[in-house]
């Protein structure tokens, strides 16, 4: 027998999106130019119906130097979430995004989440996801 895991990541079941509402800290893997993981906590939010998940961070973070090393088709990332026997990774193309909409939408879905709103933060940028693979036991 074969488990399989494999949720789609624009209609997940309810305890799995439940999951993604709880309030976890979660890791962002990108890959550095050697291609090596590199891998560094964060808060996600996940958007199932515009199939996209965000990360808020600094311009001048690593991560972001990763993304934007990928070029315009997006660097291949993955976000994962994990307590006790729940898990959940998120996979998909990460593309740095600077309009100051969609930082604005990212902060507010993150105070949402993770109930506080960050400080401001004239270098804060958007990581978001366009979601390909979801799986997971929420």
């Amino acid at each position: 027998m074969t488990l399989t895991y494999s949720v789609d990541p624009g209609d997940p079941d309810a305890s799995y999106l439940s999951f993604w509402r709880e309030r976890h800290l979660c890791t962002l893997t990108t890959l550095r130019p050697d291609g090596t993981p590199h891998l560094v906590p964060v808060g996600v939010t996940y958007d199932p119906g515009q199939l996209l998940a965000r990360v808020i961070t600094n311009r001048s973070s690593a991560k972001v130097g990763h993304v934007r090393a990928a070029g315009d088709e997006g660097a291949p990332v993955a976000v994962c979430q994990v307590d006790g026997r729940r898990w959940a990774t998120l996979e998909g193309r990460a593309r740095v995004r600077t309009e100051p909409d969609r930082v604005q939408d990212a902060v507010e879905r993150y105070a949402e989440r993770y109930g506080r709103m960050p400080g401001p933060n004239p270098d804060r940028v958007v990581i978001e996801i366009a979601l390909t693979r979801a799986m997971g036991r929420g």
